[in-house]
C-alpha cells in the first residue's frame, strides 16, 4: 500500500521554511519530486503560500497561511487531509450509486476517475496516519440534499468541493514539518487543482478563480464549508 514517509528535517521549523532557506535540502527535495519540472511547481507553490512571518513582502504573492502548528503537528494535518479525502470519496460514490446520471458519458467517466483518485488519496493518507502512530478517523457523511438537487446541483457541489480541497492543502503547506509529507501534499494539491479546473469548466466557471496564484484556506475556513455534508 502506498504511504508517505515520516522523514523529518529540522524539527524546529516547518519543511517549507527549511527548503526556502537551505539550498542543499531544497535540491534533494526537488530531485525526490522529479527534477526541473518540480522546481517550477515548487516555486509557484512557494509564491502562492507567501513567506514566513519575517518577510512581509512575500505576502503580495498570495494570502498568508496559518503559521503555528496545532497540537499533533503533522499527524493532525494528515488526519485533517484524510477527513477531506473521505468526504470527497463518499461524495463521488454517492453520485455514482444514485439514479442521477451525468449529461454525457465522458463526464460520467471523469467522475469515476476523480473518485478513484480520491480513493487512492484516502488509502495513502490512512497508511500515513497509522505510520505516524495515529488512529485513522472516518467521518460520517450525507449528500442526500445534493443528490436530490439533480445533475446541476451535483456538478456545482463537485466544483466547490474540489476547489476547497486544493485550497485546504495549500493552507497547510507552511505548517508541515516532514519534507516527505510536504511532497505528498504538493502532489495531491496539484491533482485536486486539476479536478477543480475540469469541474469549473463544466459548470461555467473560470479554471483559475483565484488568478495567477491560488489562495490557501485555513482549517477554520474549510471546516464550516464541509460541515453541511457531515452526518
Amino acid at each position: 500500500m502506498t504511504t508517505v514517509s515520516d522523514e523529518r528535517g529540522d524539527a524546529a521549523r516547518p519543511a517549507m521554511q527549511e527548503l526556502a532557506q537551505d539550498a542543499s535540502s531544497r535540491r534533494r527535495f526537488l530531485r525526490m519530486m522529479g527534477g526541473a519540472g518540480a522546481a517550477s511547481a515548487f516555486a509557484i507553490f512557494m509564491a502562492a503560500c507567501g513567506g514566513d512571518d519575517d518577510d512581509e513582502s512575500s505576502a503580495n504573492a498570495g494570502t498568508r497561511m496559518e503559521k503555528k502548528p496545532t497540537a499533533g503537528g503533522d499527524l493532525a494535518i494528515v488526519q485533517y487531509a484524510l477527513t477531506l479525502e473521505h468526504l470527497e470519496t463518499d461524495f463521488y460514490n454517492a453520485v455514482i450509486n444514485s439514479d442521477v446520471k451525468p449529461p454525457t458519458r465522458a463526464l460520467a467517466r471523469t467522475i469515476v476517475m476523480i473518485r478513484d483518485n480520491e480513493q487512492e488519496h484516502v488509502d495513502a493518507l490512512t497508511a500515513t496516519v497509522e505510520k505516524l502512530g495515529g488512529k485513522p478517523e472516518r467521518p460520517k457523511t450525507n449528500f442526500d440534499a445534493v443528490i436530490e438537487g439533480g445533475a446541476n446541483k451535483i456538478l456545482e457541489t463537485a466544483a466547490v468541493v474540489e476547489n476547497l480541497g486544493a485550497a485546504a492543502y495549500l493552507g497547510q503547506a507552511g505548517r508541515i514539518q516532514s519534507k516527505e509529507i510536504l511532497a505528498a501534499a504538493l502532489a495531491i494539491h496539484s491533482v485536486e487543482g486539476r479536478h477543480a479546473a475540469a469541474l469549473n469548466t463544466v459548470v461555467g466557471k473560470t479554471i483559475v478563480p483565484d488568478g495567477a496564484f491560488a489562495k490557501p484556506a485555513s482549517m477554520d475556513e474549510v471546516l464550516p464549508q464541509v460541515k453541511p455534508f457531515l452526518a
